[in-house]
């Protein structure tokens, strides 16, 4: 689109955000009718949905037996997943037209108010498979003022590094990391591959407000607008879980090695924390403002854990927690039991562990029993699972996979996308 035709429908859109008027959005429509496009560019509809507009979005989300069984029985098919299913090349070769790759795949390509053009977000996104879970998950993140740092595992198939490069060449604020690692499970690596990009976004931009980092299988469960408002009210907090480390702790007093790509204990102990810090126990995923991010680059305290952690066991799902009861350190609480944090309370990250799963009824339950599958005791969400995570006030959930249950990422997405158009008005 040529730069004046984009400012003027950059200030439309503000004006619109701002006025809320009628005749402001007839005005915008006017504009696109030389590209041949309307308002309802934005939205997704049943005419560019795939075979999953079958299904009705809007009853599963409610809960209605009569639409989940359908969508049961649709993801039971074989030939149903077949055509879902989009191949690594097409990312590849649609991305050489990168306009029209945002067109067709509706991509906001503009803010949708000030209030988020304001707040701008910093997203680091360590993946190694699935290109098509990655790009609908970018796409439902994605807001031009935000910035996005991608790693993809040194491991991955050639076909998986090459659409993803593709993808993100098509944006001028999402990135290929600058030091990619090969990431092992449970091992120092899966730290470092988000350590690269926390340096890379902060290094890339002095603007954005908040770190949040995703792996490929994880889907928002809020739009960019509501994901702002809640940040603000955080008021320069973090959000993460971060508890006593409890019947964990054999990770943190046991060294740890890589051989041949799994990770082994060695046999010995290891020293203690440095400055006898106490060690919490927390996930992966992380809401954090600028200021952790400053220091986990650069506080000498943490640098030094850092060193300590790399022969440790899993170091993802304590390191985090542990900076975050460090004094001095931004957004961070004391470490005091009083202030420890569950992953039910914080907004990072919904996870359905199955051996929390139960009746609605069970008072011993934490959430509803998983109506997908389980992969090393995780949910990996179907379509009925839609109604009970919505209503939760976690930004993201873990897991969705398009071969488990595309109609759960497409009634998730369509939600998502409704939501921030109507919130234009």
């Amino acid at each position: 689109m040529p730069l004046l035709k984009r400012v003027r429908l950059s200030l439309l859109l503000k004006l619109t955000v701002v006025l809320g008027s009628v005749w402001m959005l007839s005005l915008l429509n006017e504009l696109r009718t030389d590209w041949s496009l309307t308002y309802n560019w934005w939205e997704y509809t049943d005419v560019d949905g795939g075979p999953e507009k079958e299904c009705n979005c809007a009853a599963i989300l409610q809960g209605e037996m009569e639409a989940l069984e359908k969508a049961k029985l649709l993801v039971l098919s074989e030939d149903f997943h077949k055509s879902v299913d989009i191949p690594d090349e097409y990312y590849i070769n649609a991305t050489k037209d990168c306009r029209n790759f945002k067109l067709s795949r509706k991509y906001l390509t503009f803010p949708l108010s000030k209030e988020e053009e304001d707040f701008p977000l910093a997203y680091s996104m360590v993946v190694h498979h699935k290109v098509q879970n990655f790009e609908r998950l970018l796409r439902a993140i994605y807001a031009p003022q935000n910035i996005y740092c991608v790693h993809v595992d040194k491991k991955s198939e050639t076909s998986v590094f090459a659409a993803i490069m593709a993808i993100t060449s098509c944006f001028p604020n999402v990135f290929m990391v600058t030091r990619p690692v090969s990431v092992v499970y449970a091992g120092w690596t899966r730290v470092q591959a988000d350590l690269n990009c926390m340096a890379d976004l902060y290094n890339a931009s002095t603007e954005w407000k908040y770190f949040i980092n995703v792996c490929g299988q994880d889907f928002p469960l809020k739009t960019n607008l509501e994901m702002v408002r809640m940040l603000r009210s955080l008021k320069g907090q973090n959000s993460m879980e971060s508890e006593p480390i409890a019947g964990k702790k054999w990770r943190v007093t046991n060294a740890y090695q890589i051989v041949n790509g799994k990770v082994q204990g060695t046999g010995k102990q290891k020293e203690p924390p440095p400055f006898n810090l106490p060690i919490f126990s927390g996930n992966a995923y992380i809401v954090v403002c600028r200021g952790y991010i400053r220091s986990v680059l650069e506080d000498d305290r943490i640098l030094t854990l850092i060193e300590w952690a790399k022969d440790t066991y899993s170091p993802d799902e304590f390191l985090w927690a542990t900076i975050q009861r460090m004094p001095g350190v931004p957004g961070s609480i004391r470490p005091h039991g009083k202030y420890d944090m569950s992953d039910m309370n914080a907004i990072a990250r919904l996870v359905k562990w199955q051996w929390h799963e139960g009746p609605q009824e069970s008072l011993n339950a934490v959430y509803s029993k998983c109506h997908g599958n389980h992969v090393r005791g995780v949910c990996v969400y179907g379509a009925g699972d839609l109604q009970g995570i919505i209503a939760q006030h976690h930004l993201f959930a873990n897991k969705f996979d398009i071969n488990t249950d595309p109609i759960a990422i497409y009634c998730l997405e369509k939600y998502l996308r409704q939501k921030a158009l109507a919130e234009l008005y």
